[in-house]
């Protein structure tokens, strides 16, 4: 297995993201969206296993370029979770968006530890809202 990270999607293709994100999600994205998302971000860094062919794990941040980013995706496939790779797509992005004032994001409360080891801390409550309507559950 050879992990490459990358910030680009110029080689991406739909099929490369047939891996099975968005595990345990209401409704999964399918992989034709998870490309618009990719695309549409502000910053993405990517883990592809090049033997495989794979996009195994993913970080996109969005931002008014200026003051503010938000991260709202940070997923590594099952098979690879425990390798360190969502450590270091998180290292990579945090680099990536050094000098901005505002770098937020919300987690699963069992995720915390692992953002706190990269400088990131607890603060308020996240408030949300969810149009679960809007995502289309398909074939991958």
């Amino acid at each position: 297995m050879r992990i490459k990270y990358t910030n680009n999607t110029n080689h991406i293709t739909v099929k490369m993201l047939s891996g099975g994100f968005f595990v345990g999600w209401q409704r999964r994205v399918s992989s034709v969206q998870h490309l618009q998302i990719l695309e549409g971000s502000y910053k993405i860094w990517l883990a592809v296993d090049e033997d495989a062919g794979l996009v195994v794990g993913f970080i996109n941040a969005v931002s008014d370029g200026v003051l503010s980013v938000y991260i709202p995706l940070l997923e590594v496939l099952p098979d690879y979770q425990g390798r360190g790779i969502g450590g270091e797509l998180l290292r990579l992005m945090l680099d990536t968006l050094e000098g901005m004032y505002m770098i937020d994001l919300t987690c699963d409360p069992d995720k915390v530890t692992l953002y706190e080891k990269y400088g990131m801390f607890t603060w308020g409550v996240p408030m949300m809202k969810r149009n679960y309507t809007q995502i289309v559950d398909s074939k991958f």
